[in-house]
């Protein structure tokens, strides 16, 4: 009942689009731009292609809807987008696309929209399907980077909140008892952000796993 409520707020949120074609999306707009389609009939069966448009640079967090490679729809993400049968949920995080599914009013199992080529996330795609056991363990080691880096983010967390006054004059301070070298907390830090960047390409997130994300960002 709250994501069906939670959808509704969002629907109502869009807003209609200007109409504008959707520009093809170049190769060097990988890391800075991401579109998704999917293919869906209408009531009369005629089939449309809807197409969602995240710009990582747009400042105002607005994300794009079109038809049939019109601009249909926008409003500032998280947003939902309503299509014959159901809507189409986006969700844009620190470093990429946390949701980008298909929600059915009938309760069929959602459907992730794939993206289109030369995207980032069609490439990880397409190295998923070329190699799925590299695929898996890239994966694997970004959970391992990022769940040690909340490890170490915590105690400095902890030590940067205590180190305010007003805290401080409460609950007193706290010194994190990890102290690393610069050459490893720069290592960590470039790590952390691939790792971030992989879980993002595969539009995967977790409350915990991907806590620290906005602190690399």
């Amino acid at each position: 009942m709250w994501n069906r409520w939670k959808r509704q707020r969002q629907l109502a949120k869009a807003e209609p689009g200007d109409g504008s074609t959707l520009k093809a999306h170049r190769p060097w707009q990988v890391l800075s731009r991401s579109v998704f389609q999917i293919d869906l009939p209408d009531d009369d069966g005629v089939q449309h292609a809807y197409c969602v448009d995240v710009d990582y640079f747009d400042l105002d967090d607005k994300v794009r809807f079109y038809r049939d490679g019109r601009q249909h729809l926008v409003a500032e993400q998280p947003a939902a987008f309503a299509v014959p049968g159901g809507a189409v949920e986006v969700a844009v995080g620190t470093f990429g696309v946390s949701r980008m599914h298909l929600v059915s009013d009938a309760g069929e199992p959602e459907r992730v929209l794939r993206p289109i080529r030369h995207s980032g996330e069609y490439w990880r795609a397409v190295l998923d399907h070329r190699h799925p056991r590299l695929s898996r363990w890239i994966g694997r080691v970004a959970i391992v980077i990022l769940l040690v880096g909340l490890v170490l983010f915590v105690p400095q967390l902890l030590e940067l909140i205590t180190g305010l006054d007003v805290v401080a004059e409460r609950v007193g301070t706290f010194t994190s008892p990890i102290s690393l070298p610069a050459w490893l907390n720069t290592t960590l830090l470039v790590a952390g952000i691939a790792a971030s960047l992989e879980r993002g390409l595969t539009l995967r997130s977790h409350w915990l796993i991907d806590m620290d994300t906005w602190w690399l960002g």
